[in-house]
């Protein structure tokens, strides 16, 4: 009997609990989200953040603050797509800014300084008195025209090895078509030199022996010197 009234007392706890759980508004889940984010536990935060969009879909603050987890955890894509919705939620200008600025932190990050001078732009109409946004959108700004010089040169040194090695090969063309005559130039002239030494050599053997023989001592005629 006991042990019934004990497991009924659980369950009722259980479903006491769960109840004060769903009670819970998308307030009150974004003031438990703040507290874990201050604790810099974001992946708890996002946790409690996405709950509160759950209960209302529209809080822009939830999803905004959601960005901000995820963000803070590097999901860069997930946190833009949570800033983008904000913005259209949103209709207070600072937070509107807040959250176009963000997107333009994660688009510089990544190099994207078109999409980041977007960003930054949106976010100086709302608030056109943020300094640091207007840093960043001038740092983009002169990140993209050097990216853009930077290509350009690219482009023109590649172009100019391009053409370089082009005719470095039309000379080697012409080139590769004369050796080949001029090899054979060459070889032939050694062969006809060659014979003509072997000739010149045989005939100037020749022209010595007839001379040896000439000039050989006879026999004895018997008289001394």
């Amino acid at each position: 009997m006991e042990l019934n009234i004990l497991k009924y007392f659980m369950l009722s706890l259980v479903l006491g609990i769960a109840a004060m759980a769903d009670a819970q508004t998308d307030r009150q889940l974004i003031r438990d989200g703040n507290r874990l984010f201050n604790a810099q536990q974001y992946d708890k935060a996002e946790i409690e953040y996405r709950k509160a969009v759950s209960k209302n879909p529209s809080n822009s603050q939830a999803v905004y603050n959601l960005g901000c987890a995820l963000m803070m955890q590097n999901k860069d894509s997930a946190a833009v797509a949570q800033y983008q919705k904000a913005t259209r939620l949103e209709t207070n200008k600072l937070r509107l800014a807040r959250a176009y600025h963000n997107i333009g932190v994660i688009c510089q990050n990544h190099k994207m300084y078109g999409e980041a001078i977007k960003a930054y732009e949106q976010s100086l109409r709302n608030n056109p008195k943020d300094d640091e946004t207007r840093y960043n959108l001038a740092l983009c700004k002169r990140m993209q025209k050097q990216t853009k010089n930077n290509k350009d040169n690219r482009k023109k040194e590649n172009k100019q090895d391009k053409q370089k090695n082009e005719e470095n090969n039309n000379e080697d063309k012409k080139e590769g078509k004369a050796q080949p005559k001029e090899e054979r130039m060459s070889k032939d002239n050694a062969e006809q030199l060659l014979n003509a030494a072997i000739q010149n050599e045989k005939s100037t053997q020749q022209r010595l022996r007839k001379a040896m023989q000439k000039q050989s001592p006879r026999r004895g005629s018997g008289k001394n010197w």
